[in-house]
């Protein structure tokens, strides 16, 4: 089945671009999701007046990802942990943790967009990566230091 993407999907491709799908993916994941829209000879056509539509949205969208890349850019965050032996960590701190305290920073960072290669286990400062919308990225340094 050919769609319509109304929204940018990594596997797939940016807002704008008929793509084949099968069937059931259309059906059952992307039309309903309102991320696509079936792709006839009188949507095609339609295409043509949404698509300035559409870019006006992926433009705001850059727009607004690029300016939370600029409020992350350099920010370090500071995570308190209990710790045993050697410096170990009592658990880790994985990307729930870090979504906590960016938001107790007053980011709004969805958790999944949260980069973190493997739980961080030790005390320290650690790069970790921030997927945003429009393909941009953002590196945050965490910084797990000794609670109390």
């Amino acid at each position: 089945m050919k769609v319509i993407l109304k929204e940018n999907l990594d596997d797939l491709g940016k807002i704008g671009d008929i793509v084949n799908v099968s069937d059931g993916f259309a059906r059952n994941y992307l039309i309903p999701k309102g991320f696509a829209a079936e792709a006839t000879s009188r949507s095609i056509q339609s295409l043509e007046h949404e698509r300035k539509r559409i870019l006006r949205k992926a433009e705001k969208e850059k727009q607004h990802a690029a300016a939370l890349q600029e409020r992350l850019a350099g920010l370090t965050c500071v995570i308190a942990r209990r710790v045993g032996e050697q410096d170990k960590l009592f658990g880790s701190v994985n990307n729930k943790d870090i979504e906590k305290a960016l938001r107790e920073m007053g980011m709004e960072i969805d958790r999944k967009a949260i980069v973190v290669s493997e739980p961080i286990k030790t005390l320290g400062d650690f790069p970790v990566k921030i997927k945003l919308p429009a393909g941009l990225t953002a590196e945050v340094n965490i910084q797990v230091v000794r609670e109390g």
